[in-house]
């Protein structure tokens, strides 16, 4: 008798709480350690139509007038025609760094705002990138195939790298991930130069408007910006030739900023130096030619990854649904312009 009171207690404490939607594929969950869970679980009430026998769309609708807030796991879609479903929606709250999955006009004609998770994630993809970088420089990877290999004996020497220090470095998108690259290279003493939307004012580093001319003056790209419209192959064929034989790009961006098809010929050819990839064009598919290349360094998107981050995730996810519905200013909130 006690259990069944309790779990009735439970029951109305959960109905009384805030109601957030969980907007994931069937193959994504929300990360299971259980402080991430119990953490929500214990400030708001969570929907998920996945874990209900009924359909999909038949769920929404019944639960509809009472949902403000949705988490939209990893890439889940955010769509117009899903919005159109929930009329009194108020906040999507993303959980990854990329907004290329949530219709920011749609969100912003319906009034509806947006919060990202890149400042959860920036110092760890900005550690994973500089990790790629100096790899493809020293060619670590490889160098631990040779050894692995057994060809050390028989080969004796191995290729020379290329030392960190120094390099021309141009970072596409100086968000708070770039700016988190940046701050870990200018004390490699590397010279920094940047493109992004906007010149920002309070920063000492020179700005570029066009990525050919960065890459032009530039002995490494890094990629850091959003997947967008406007910066779909903003990599293109042009600008690795603008940076050379010798250059190197890094990805820890989104697969579609680089131009993969000409990517993988300019390697071939020796048109570039190397590169340095977390991520791909078709996931989790990568062209077979990269597979031999020992200049170039693979990592199955993962730059985000780490215990750390997931952790850190749980605090802001919880911070911005907890402002949201205190009607106070979202930690983390992304610009609808």
């Amino acid at each position: 008798m006690a259990t069944k009171e309790t779990d009735n207690q439970q029951q109305r404490s959960s109905q009384e709480l805030p109601v957030v939607l969980v907007n994931r594929l069937p193959s994504f969950r929300l990360p299971s350690k259980p402080p991430f869970e119990d953490d929500l679980l214990s400030h708001f009430h969570l929907l998920d139509p996945h874990d209900s026998p009924e359909p999909y769309d038949s769920f929404l609708s019944r639960h509809a007038s009472s949902i403000r807030a949705l988490i939209t796991v990893g890439t889940t879609p955010v769509t117009a025609e899903f919005l159109n479903l929930l009329p009194c929606l108020g906040l999507v709250v993303g959980t990854s760094a990329g907004l290329d999955h949530i219709d920011l006009p749609a969100c912003r004609s319906r009034g509806i705002a947006v919060t990202n998770a890149s400042s959860a994630f920036s110092e760890d993809v900005a550690d994973c990138a500089v990790g790629l970088l100096i790899d493809v420089l020293r060619r670590i990877s490889s160098a631990d195939r040779f050894v692995r290999g057994r060809m050390w004996p028989a080969k004796k020497e191995y290729p020379l790298g290329f030392k960190l220090r120094g390099k021309r470095v141009g970072i596409v998108g100086l968000g708070s991930i770039g700016s988190e690259v940046a701050t870990r290279l200018s004390a490699f003493d590397c010279s920094i130069a940047y493109s992004s939307r906007k010149k920002k004012p309070s920063v000492p580093f020179p700005f570029y408007a066009n990525v050919g001319d960065l890459a032009s003056n530039s002995d490494v790209l890094i990629l850091c910006c959003a997947l967008t419209e406007e910066t779909t192959h903003i990599v293109n064929k042009d600008v690795m030739i603008a940076l050379g034989k010798q250059g190197v790009i890094i990805n820890v961006g989104r697969g579609y900023l680089i131009d993969e098809k000409e990517l993988v010929q300019c390697l071939l050819r020796g048109e570039i130096g190397g590169a340095g990839l977390d991520v791909f064009e078709n996931e989790p598919n990568v062209p077979k030619e990269l597979l031999g290349l020992d200049n170039v360094v693979l990592s199955p998107h993962r730059a985000v990854m780490t215990p750390e981050s997931f952790e850190a995730l749980l605090q802001l996810t919880v911070a911005n649904l907890k402002a949201f519905f205190s009607n106070k200013p979202l930690l983390s909130v992304v610009s609808n312009e």
